[in-house]
C-alpha cells in the first residue's frame, strides 16, 4: 500500500483490529506520510457511529499557518508583535492576580504617607 500526496476527500488506509487495553496499530505508512512518531498525541473525533483520527501535530501546523496567515495580512510584523508582549503580559498578570498588584499598591501608598 502506498500512500501519495494526491490523497483524496475520504481515503481507505486498512482495516485494524482493537487490542485487548484498547490500543491498535496504525500502519507504518500511514504514520510515515503523516510523520506520526511514537507517542504523538491524536484527537479522536466521534461521527455518528465512525471515529476520525486526527494527528494533533498536523492541527497545530494547521493553527499556526492561520495565526501566521492572518498577522501578516494585517501587517503585524514579528516586531511589532513582540514589542507588546511586556505589556500585555503584565496586563494579564494584573487580571489574574489582582492580589500581587493590589498589595503592592498598598505597601507603596503605606510608605509614602509616613
Amino acid at each position: 500500500m502506498e500512500i501519495t500526496e494526491n490523497i483524496s476527500l475520504i481515503d481507505y488506509i486498512t482495516t485494524t483490529r482493537l487490542g485487548e487495553r484498547g490500543t491498535m496499530t496504525l500502519p507504518k505508512e500511514y504514520r510515515d506520510a503523516v510523520n506520526l512518531d511514537t507517542g504523538a498525541p491524536m484527537t479522536m473525533l466521534r461521527i455518528g457511529d465512525g471515529l476520525l483520527l486526527v494527528p494533533e501535530q498536523k492541527r497545530f501546523e494547521q493553527l499556526c499557518e492561520s495565526f501566521s496567515s492572518r498577522l501578516e495580512n494585517a501587517g503585524i510584523t514579528e516586531v511589532a508583535l513582540q514589542s507588546t508582549l511586556p505589556e500585555v503580559r503584565e496586563e494579564l498578570t494584573r487580571k489574574r492576580y489582582p492580589g500581587l498588584f493590589e498589595d503592592t499598591a498598598t505597601k507603596t501608598a503605606a510608605s509614602g504617607k509616613r
